[in-house]
């Protein structure tokens, strides 16, 4: 890696670190991650994100371990509803396997090696009867056994631990008030620790790079219901990763219970939890209850986020610049598109209602969201603030981009035409081209 990619990555997540500082994660890994290769590396991820102030609950499930160690011992589940039923002899083996691998993850976590995150560090793994579990009982005629379900989640149990800097390790093991071991699955404790912890994110791993589209490419985003129609559409084909399948009927009961965001990534891809969770775009497919982009007035706290857009621009001279103190008087001009707590693109409505016109003005997009039209929405957005306010007509001053203006329907017209406060401070050495759209022309479909 060259050292201005370094830099530059280091730059990008730098505000992603600091966001999700403090923040509760539940880290659902299944067992189909634990058999790859690149497994000890996404557990040296994980303690990297407590080390950076992350707050993380791992759980881990154990299906094709539970599989194999009962098939050597002779032993071939029922299922019933895609669920096992755990007979006394199944659950032996499966307590043994839970427990080994419970073990295993723990002396990973506790690693110190000049190799691994937490060299020269300590990282306490906590693990206890934070689940409590009772059985599924009876269905259809069929007895799970010792199959069981969420009972109950000792939540203040979790969150001291947490605070204490602890990484809460549940397994799928968990017993009853009756002392009783059941078999649950890790994605409904992973869903319940995270709606009862009011977790900040569930993120979980799957074959692919997410949930991918007709072309093999990963689909950035998807609401709840979106998601359940891509479930319903998608169960029955049998190229569908099992791993996805399970996690994102998780991440939609999470979802629509309160937990803001789900990730799904790739336990191939080496690093994908940290490109997932640190990088503007992401690499895999994340579950929302609403976009991650909101179109919003500005804040005067926006003032940092406004400024980092449009500097670059004031300097190349595409923007007049704008001293800090003129931005903070004139932030509630500004309309800005937020994504994960960022400011990714903004523009400007300056009005002079003495004429009936506006001035659209300071639209500046993130060099890495550019090919999205972003500014074409922020324009929209303008033109039905402008109308509302009974506009007439908004005008642009521009050096560089007079094609884009007139590809929106914009005319170019002369100073003359400038409303006269405008007009007096109108630079002649910049040249600016200056385009005026007719608002009263504008079909009804224009409207947002």
């Amino acid at each position: 890696m060259r050292t201005t990619e370094l830099v530059d990555g280091f730059r990008q997540s730098t505000p992603y670190v600091n966001a999700h500082r403090g923040k509760t994660f539940v880290v659902m890994l299944g067992g189909e991650a634990v058999e790859q290769p690149g497994y000890r590396s996404i557990i040296n991820d994980v303690a990297l994100l407590t080390s950076l102030g992350i707050k993380i609950v791992l759980v881990f499930g154990a299906r094709p371990q539970f599989d194999a160690a009962l098939a050597q011992a002779g032993i071939y589940s029922q299922f019933h509803n895609e669920i096992r039923v755990t007979e006394s002899d199944s659950l032996h083996i499966i307590k043994q396997v839970s427990g080994a691998m419970q073990l295993d993850i723990t002396a990973m976590l506790s690693m110190s090696l000049s190799s691994t995150p937490m060299s020269g560090n300590s990282l306490n793994v906590v693990s206890g009867n934070f689940v409590i579990a009772q059985p599924l009982g009876i269905e259809d005629g069929v007895d799970y056994h010792h199959s069981g379900r969420v009972r109950r989640i000792d939540v203040e149990g979790i969150r001291h631990q947490l605070d204490n800097n602890s990484i809460v390790l549940l397994g799928p093991i968990s017993a009853s008030v009756t002392g009783e071991s059941f078999n649950l699955t890790a994605e409904e404790i992973a869903t319940q620790v995270a709606l009862k912890l009011g977790a900040d994110k569930m993120l979980g791993f799957s074959h692919e790079a997410g949930i991918l589209d007709d072309n093999g490419e990963a689909i950035a985003e998807l609401m709840p219901n979106e998601a359940a129609q891509w479930l319903a559409q998608n169960r029955e084909a049998s190229s569908i990763c099992k791993s996805a399948s399970v996690f994102l009927t998780a991440a939609i009961e999470a979802c629509r219970g309160g937990v803001h965001r789900c990730h799904l990534v790739s336990y191939k891809e080496d690093g994908a939890l940290l490109q997932e969770l640190f990088s503007l775009d992401g690499i895999g497919t994340q579950i929302a209850p609403q976009s991650s982009e909101q179109l919003r007035s500005a804040t005067i706290s926006d003032i940092n986020g406004v400024l980092n857009l449009i500097r670059p621009l004031e300097e190349l001279g595409y923007l007049v610049r704008r001293s800090r103190e003129q931005l903070e008087m004139e932030i509630e001009q500004f309309m800005v598109i937020e994504r994960d707590g960022l400011i990714i693109a903004c523009a400007a409505l300056y009005t002079f209602p003495e004429d009936e016109v506006g001035e659209f003005a300071s639209l500046a997009v993130h060099p890495q969201y550019r090919d999205a039209d972003r500014g074409s929405f922020l324009l929209r957005s303008v033109i039905n603030k402008a109308r509302k306010q009974g506009y007439k007509a908004l005008f642009a001053l521009t050096t560089r981009s007079i094609h884009w203006f007139l590809e929106q329907g914009f005319d170019c017209v002369n100073v003359d035409d400038l409303p006269a406060k405008k007009k007096s401070l109108y630079n002649y050495q910049r040249r600016s081209k200056i385009l005026r759209l007719d608002l009263t022309r504008l079909p009804k479909n224009r409207m947002l």
